[in-house]
């Protein structure tokens, strides 16, 4: 084998090889969580609940629409990962600094072609390891958009919102010192798993700038960030998978909370309907958040207040006002999303 070759021709050909089969397995996680968030996409297409922004009360979405933008989001891993896997899908076998001086090159092209690789248009005494980073800084986005998953499962998991729940079996324990705790502890795992995909990330990164047509500093660094961040990575979509399969969903929780704010959720409707009727927007404004802060602080229903109020019920209904709380107004355009991306 080493007649005219140098062991990094065999060594990097290899791990081309293997990078591509860890992505094949990667590949297949991915589209079974896909297939997960799809159906609950589906599921709970028109299941009300409150979106928020800034970790407040904004205005109502559904459940089944959160779970769209999530598929959306591993539809693009899984495309991202398709694109990295023919990128790494390469060998090398052109010698100690790539010119084939003592090897013909199609010998390089014959194994190739054998392990379903392509050759390296160029080479030095390795292939370049700008692939080899771009396969783990891959593997760490996926990695981030599973922590932000399970972030918003932790956080609709707290015990004054729960709107989801991870399954709890029979016999666990979610706290050692209090009994009645039930802890999102596979989502937080999760998290913490994403920093370290991260890390590795920028390890790989580091590695690219060898000297000259080569030097060793790579090699200690891949040793350790590729396989555990492919294992690390099968470990964590494997165990979210099961998280969201085994996910306690509760729309009268969900329901609940949308009706916390006696209204509130309504103040951009009865702004938008002012404007619509001549009154400037910054005056219009003015009167609705007079009405929408005298509910928060006072707990008094917002529609109460906007049907009361003078200024506004001089221009719009009572009708007309009512008709400004109908929470169905707010999914008018859910079947058109779904269809736009491919879920109905």
């Amino acid at each position: 084998l080493h007649m005219g070759l140098t062991a990094s021709d065999v060594l990097d050909t290899a791990l081309a090889v293997q990078m591509q089969q860890s992505c094949d397995l990667l590949l297949n996680n991915l589209r079974k969580l896909r297939g997960v968030l799809a159906a609950m996409a589906k599921k709970y297409k028109y299941t009300l609940m409150v979106g928020r922004t800034h970790g407040m009360h904004a205005e109502p979405i559904t459940f089944g629409l959160k779970m769209a933008l999530w598929t959306m989001e591993i539809d693009r891993h899984i495309k991202r990962l398709n694109a990295v896997r023919e990128n790494v899908s390469v060998g090398k076998i052109s010698g100690a600094v790539g010119t084939f001086a003592n090897v013909d090159p199609q010998v390089e092209e014959h194994v190739c072609r054998s392990l379903g690789l392509y050759p390296a248009y160029v080479s030095t005494q390795v292939l370049q390891r700008d692939r080899h980073a771009e396969l783990v800084s891959a593997l760490a986005l996926i990695g981030s958009s599973l922590e932000k998953f399970a972030t918003e499962i932790r956080n609709l998991q707290r015990t004054d919102i729960l709107e989801v729940e991870e399954d709890f079996a029979e016999g666990q324990k979610g706290s050692s010192a209090m009994p009645h705790k039930i802890n999102p502890i596979a989502s937080e795992r999760i998290v913490g798993l994403s920093r370290i995909l991260r890390g590795n990330a920028v390890a790989m990164m580091e590695e690219i700038a060898l000297w000259h047509e080569r030097d060793n500093s790579h090699s200690s660094v891949e040793r350790i960030a590729l396989p555990d961040s492919c294992i690390l990575l099968d470990y964590m979509l494997y165990s979210f998978t099961h998280v969201m399969q085994g996910l306690r969903v509760f729309p009268e929780n969900m329901e609940k909370n949308i009706n916390a704010t006696r209204g509130l959720i309504f103040s951009q409707r009865v702004l938008l309907a002012l404007v619509e009727k001549g009154i400037l927007r910054e005056t219009a404004y003015d009167w609705v958040q007079r009405n929408a802060l005298n509910s928060w602080e006072n707990e008094i229903d917002f529609e109460y207040l906007v049907l009361e109020d003078k200024d506004i019920s001089a221009y719009l209904s009572r009708e007309e006002i009512m008709d400004l709380f109908d929470m169905e107004y707010h999914t008018k355009n859910i079947d058109y999303i779904f269809a736009r991306a491919g879920l109905n």
